[in-house]
């Protein structure tokens, strides 16, 4: 019937918190301070990690559910990652970190077709740039240096936009029932972007994909890419695939099905993997931008019918394109589920 339940939810949420509230404006405090806030998380998510080598994974699940059913704290789990901050400089020999300054006279007509493929702007969602990898994962590279490693590996400089620290797509706050903070930051990140593609001359990467959706709702004049359909519209011709025989999970989200992407994740799935499972009867994970971490009984339920269908066909990785999706699907199968950029690279060399 076409019913969206996650916008009936940010209209009732907006008519419960006046700009005069003190929620509103905790929520302008943090957009205004954003870099801060990111910088406040790290230490954080870097003492849980510490607390669970010292305390184990057993006592640290006790202690926590504990402190959750009684202070309301988020729930932690053997999923929960470390924290990351990306290196200013020595990423690798092709990534170049700039200030653009615009050029005026870029034909955005002609851009949108005629892209100078060896240069890519990137910017890595906020999650990923705060959240790296669980602390006993098998990767060794958080996402954003192995979508750098990837991107180098096809022969791509990346160009990061400026103050990137400060940006965010305004999720977050639409989700809390605050649009007009959610749009500011809009136009603050479609402003940088638009700045460091040159007016739109190069493509725009978000390795988060409910990420990119919000963006591609509120920035129209700029071709924005999640992994996925990057990879497959980019780099699948500088690549060499050598597909592997172990069999792999596919998690399609939500906001992927939305933007029609299922099928392209599901192609490039394919050149990675002779034997591509998507389970039957598993939808939304659940997750619902951080309410996994605050209502896990949800995540749980939606998650019921997986963990059986992965042990039958002998899965140890899955993949999928949304940090906090990974989340729970790893803290509700046992296995791991990593961003589909891990597979590919994985899989391929340099032409």
């Amino acid at each position: 019937m076409g019913i969206n339940t996650g916008d009936l939810t940010h209209d009732i949420r907006q008519e419960e918190l006046p700009q005069n509230s003190f929620g509103y404006s905790v929520g302008n405090f943090a957009a205004n301070h954003f870099a801060g806030i990111k910088s406040c998380l790290r230490p954080m998510l870097t003492l849980a990690n510490a607390a669970h080598s010292v305390l184990g994974t057993s006592a640290m699940t006790t202690l926590t559910k504990g402190m959750h059913n009684v202070l309301g704290i988020p729930q932690w789990t053997p999923a929960m990652p470390k924290s990351y901050k990306r290196r200013e400089k020595g990423e690798g020999r092709m990534e170049k970190e700039k200030n653009m300054q615009g050029n005026s006279t870029a034909n955005f007509q002609f851009s949108t077709f005629n892209f100078q493929l060896n240069k890519v702007v990137y910017f890595p969602s906020c999650i990923n740039q705060t959240m790296g990898l669980p602390g006993k994962s098998r990767e060794s590279q958080p996402l954003v240096d192995k979508m750098l490693s990837l991107l180098q590996k096809a022969g791509y400089e990346v160009i990061f936009p400026k103050d990137m620290e400060k940006l965010c797509c305004g999720t977050i706050w639409e989700s809390k029932g605050m649009p007009d903070i959610a749009d500011r930051k809009s136009a603050e990140l479609e402003a940088s972007l638009w700045e460091a593609s040159e007016n739109g001359k190069y493509p725009v990467l978000c390795d988060q994909s409910p990420c990119l959706h919000r963006m591609r709702e509120t920035i129209k004049k700029m071709k924005l890419y999640e992994p996925a359909e990057f990879i497959y519209v980019f780099l699948r011709d500088k690549l060499e695939f050598t597909p592997i025989n172990r069999p792999v999970a596919i998690h399609i989200t939500c906001s992927m099905r939305r933007m029609g992407l299922a099928n392209t994740l599901l192609s490039l799935a394919r050149l990675c993997s002779t034997q591509v499972i998507i389970p039957e009867e598993v939808g939304c994970c659940g997750f619902a931008g951080d309410k996994g971490f605050t209502h896990p009984e949800v995540n749980s339920y939606a998650l019921r019918k997986l963990r059986p269908q992965l042990e039958k066909a002998g899965i140890q990785t899955g993949y999928s394109n949304s940090r906090t999706c990974e989340i729970g699907l790893t803290t509700n199968t046992g296995i791991a589920y990593v961003s589909i950029a891990y597979l590919v690279d994985e899989c391929t060399k340099a032409r």
